[in-house]
């Protein structure tokens, strides 16, 4: 089966697509993980991905343990801030699922790749 040309053409547009929208996901984690370095357009010289993924599941990670925490204190009865804990428990989770979607992203850009021609 011949690949046509306008199809190549498609196939790299929406691969290029897919990498300006990881590289946007990838600046917006490194500007979480180093306000100071910008406005999350443009990735700071030092910028390494895998550092940042680091960094945020760190983070992610950090948040569930502080929202379990709270959770606990309140079910033995040392804090009555239950409001508290159970936003700390949704902003955990929502970021574990931001966390989610970048790693989405990233193994949709990797199937992409594997999938072009030689």
């Amino acid at each position: 089966m011949e690949v046509g040309n306008t199809t190549l053409d498609t196939l790299a547009s929406q691969l290029k697509s897919e990498m300006k929208i990881l590289a946007n996901d990838a600046g917006q984690l490194a500007a979480q993980a180093n306000p100071a370095a910008g406005n999350g357009q443009q990735l700071p010289a030092g910028f390494s991905f895998t550092q940042s993924m680091k960094d945020a599941l760190d983070s992610v990670n950090r948040q569930d343990a502080a929202a379990g925490q709270k959770m606990n204190d309140v079910d033995s009865g040392k804090s009555d801030d239950l409001v508290g804990a159970m936003l700390a428990s949704q902003e955990a989770s929502l970021s574990f699922s931001m966390l989610m979607q970048v790693r989405n992203k990233v193994m949709g850009a990797m199937d992409e790749l594997i999938k072009l021609p030689v």
